[in-house]
């Protein structure tokens, strides 16, 4: 039952944080103001990198609501909090009240643990692959797809990662529409 409820927080939250960036759902500004704040972050275009990161967080936390492909979810999770962790809260340390990196670290080893240890029996995929091989390949998968979204905005003219992007207003702000 704990895991079904992991998969619920979790995955809900994700589901929820995309649809902010995707609908403008739950206070969230939308495409069109994601895709202005993905600019001044460096990843460009805006548009598509936010379009890519509401529907990877969609995506990624209807499956782990379901428990259904439960690497691939952790691995496409794991991807949009390492770019956030990387755009906006590395520079901040630890701790999120300083608009750090907690918090995607916390939802990051919580989906790479369900993918270690499988949805549970109260999933679609309850009896689909799970243990550490496929937590390493959610995890190497995830890095993968950071690397690409890095590659991609730098190809487009988004600057070197390490760069000081322009902050949003609030740390708040950043992490709702950055990560």
């Amino acid at each position: 039952m704990w895991k079904l409820v992991l998969r619920l927080t979790i995955g809900g939250l994700f589901v929820g944080h995309g649809a902010q960036k995707l609908f403008g759902w739950f206070d969230g500004g939308g495409l069109s103001e994601t895709a202005r704040t993905f600019e001044k972050l460096g990843l460009r275009p805006g548009r598509v990198h936010a379009a890519a990161a509401g529907a990877a967080e969609i995506g990624g936390g209807a499956l782990l609501v379901a428990g259904a492909a439960t690497p691939l979810a952790a691995a496409t999770l794991t991807a949009t909090m390492i770019t956030a962790v990387d755009r906006v809260h590395l520079r901040n340390g630890p701790w999120v009240t300083n608009g750090g990196y907690e918090y995607n670290l916390v939802l990051t080893a919580a989906a790479l643990a369900l993918a270690e240890t499988g949805p549970g029996p109260l999933s679609l995929g309850h009896r689909e692959h799970s243990g550490p091989f496929w937590a390493l390949w959610a995890l190497a998968a995830g890095i993968a797809g950071a690397a690409g979204a890095r590659y991609a905005a730098e190809a487009a003219g988004g600057g070197r990662v390490g760069a000081a992007p322009e902050q949003p207003a609030r740390a708040e702000e950043s992490h709702l529409r950055a990560a």
